[in-house]
C-alpha cells in the first residue's frame, strides 16, 4: 500500500529513564517502510508510566489533539500498553481513533486498522470498549 497521501505519526514510550525507544523506534520505522508508510512525527515519551494521566503525558496528549485535528491518519506504536495502562482510557483513546476516521497500527498485537481484517478487529474491540463503559458504573458498586 502506498503513501497517498496519509499522514503517518508515531507514539514511543518507556516507563523509566533507563530505558531507550530506540528498538520500538526500529521496528515501527520498519514497519512504516514494508508498507510504503511516510512517517510525519514522532511523539515521544521518555521515562512516562502509562498509567498517568493525560496532562503528566505530554507526547501522547500532542498525539491526540494531530488526532482530534487530522494532522495524522494512522497511529503506530509498538504495543497497546504503549498507549495506556487503564481499559477506561484505552477505550476513550480508541473511540477518539474511530470518531476522527484514524487507522491504528500495533506492531506486537499485529492489528492494522488500514487493512479489512484489522477494521474487524478494531470494530470488535470497540464492542468490548463499549460493554466496559456500559458495565462500568455497576462493577464499581458491586459487593464482591
Amino acid at each position: 500500500m502506498g503513501d497517498g497521501g496519509v499522514q503517518r505519526g508515531i507514539h514511543l514510550r518507556v516507563s523509566t529513564g533507563g530505558q531507550t525507544v530506540e528498538n520500538q523506534r526500529q521496528a515501527l520505522i520498519e514497519a512504516a517502510t514494508h508498507r510504503g508508510w511516510r512517517v510525519v512525527e514522532e511523539f515521544v515519551d521518555n521515562g512516562v508510566r502509562g498509567a498517568n494521566g493525560r496532562d503528566k503525558r505530554p507526547a501522547f496528549d500532542r498525539l491526540r489533539k494531530a488526532v482530534t485535528r487530522r494532522k495524522v491518519d494512522v497511529v503506530a506504536a509498538w504495543s497497546v500498553d504503549r498507549l495506556g495502562r487503564s481499559l477506561q482510557d484505552l477505550a476513550g483513546f480508541l473511540g477518539e481513533l474511530n470518531g476522527a476516521g484514524c487507522d491504528l497500527y500495533l506492531e506486537r498485537q499485529v492489528v492494522d486498522t488500514t487493512t479489512p481484517d484489522g477494521r474487524a478487529l478494531f470494530q470488535m474491540l470497540g464492542v468490548f470498549a463499549e460493554f466496559e463503559r456500559a458495565t462500568a458504573p455497576r462493577s464499581g458498586t458491586s459487593s464482591d
